[in-house]
């Protein structure tokens, strides 16, 4: 799995990697994050507005920056669906 940070880094795109990190953290797993800020990379991705997060190549959200709990929630989701899909 890989997770990507969308943004040209603006403050909230900035913000949006950190609590990213942060939630990864908390998770206690190994989950590459890459930041992508090239204009081009993130309208390839389908992203219309920034901040955005996706993992692998779905797009989980756009456009804000949720609070850590909301997205280790997310995230633990998508763990959990990935598990049971391999």
């Amino acid at each position: 799995m890989e997770l990507r940070v969308y943004g040209p880094g603006c403050a909230n795109c900035e913000r949006l990697e950190r609590h990213t990190r942060e939630a990864v953290a908390g998770l206690g797993r190994t989950i590459e994050i890459r930041k992508v800020t090239d204009i081009g990379a993130i309208a390839d991705a389908g992203v219309m507005r920034t901040p955005a997060l996706g993992v692998d190549a779905t797009l989980l959200f756009q456009g804000r920056v949720p609070p850590v709990d909301e997205l280790t929630t997310l995230l633990a989701d998508v763990l959990s669906r990935e598990g049971q899909a391999g």
